[in-house]
């Protein structure tokens, strides 16, 4: 079997597994956060489990890129940095950031991830360096250019949510406030919406099917969890706006 058939394999592994994803997530909230919760198992620092599980998607990124035979031309240097101007932030800025002295994560959690994210790392890293074919002018074609604004446009969404999220607790705090103000007037979990939008920006930068199965899988997974957020703020707090929506703003 060729590298181009086992990519292949492991590129519909993964849109599999978005579709697993999101029958789980319906029925199960995943328990980190607000919904941690005993019978999961071992635990971790919750700052060091977030270090941890992205962690892949910075160190095995760099590695499989530099085996690609692309892997210092133009186009794929540049999506290559999209991706770890995402990544890094999500492994090493982000966790730091946090205010959760004391929350845990279980090791489960952690390994699901730290899994998936091998595995994507293979699927997206080896495509960009590797098995895409991609011309220097790729980086004039209207698919390249809007997908890469939809893409910077998605990552301005989610790290702004992320530090009004963070902000909403003083150092050493642990509880929940309903937050106000910008797009939580409008969704319960802009940081989600912002991600999704990130990742379908980068679908359409990179215009492949790896691409798309990461769009589709970050969907599938943190896209119920913006319900089960929103009903979580309704049960615990009686204030909670009622017509705000839970992930895509004026839509669901």
């Amino acid at each position: 079997m060729t590298e181009a058939a086992v990519h292949a394999w492991a590129t519909w592994a993964e849109i599999i597994l978005a579709g697993a994803a999101l029958l789980a997530v319906i029925f199960i909230s995943a328990p980190y956060g607000r919904f941690a919760r005993e019978g999961w198992g071992a635990t971790m620092s919750n700052r060091w489990a977030w270090v941890l599980m992205e962690l892949p998607a910075v160190a095995g990124f760099v590695a499989v890129f530099l085996l690609g035979r692309h892997r210092f031309e133009m186009v794929p240097l540049v999506l290559g940095g999209m991706w770890m101007f995402h990544y890094t932030y999500r492994t090493f800025v982000f966790p730091l950031r946090l205010r959760t002295r004391g929350k845990r994560m279980p090791l489960a959690v952690v390994s699901l991830a730290f899994f998936f994210n091998c595995l994507n790392v293979y699927v997206v890293g080896r495509w960009v360096s590797h098995l895409g074919d991609y011309r220097a002018d790729w980086l004039r074609d209207p698919r390249f250019v809007v997908g890469a604004l939809v893409f910077f446009a998605g990552f301005a969404v989610h790290r702004r949510a992320d530090g009004m999220l963070i902000a909403l607790r003083r150092p050493g705090e642990t509880g929940y406030r309903v937050p106000r103000g910008w797009l939580f007037e409008y969704v319960a979990c802009p940081n989600y919406f912002g991600e999704i939008v990130q990742w379908c920006g980068f679908a359409l930068a990179t215009w492949s099917l790896p691409g798309l199965a990461f769009a589709l899988f970050t969907t599938a997974n943190i896209g119920p969890r913006a319900f089960s957020n929103r009903r979580w703020y309704r049960e615990n707090f009686p204030d909670y706006p009622p017509g705000r929506k839970a992930l895509i703003p004026f839509v669901v």
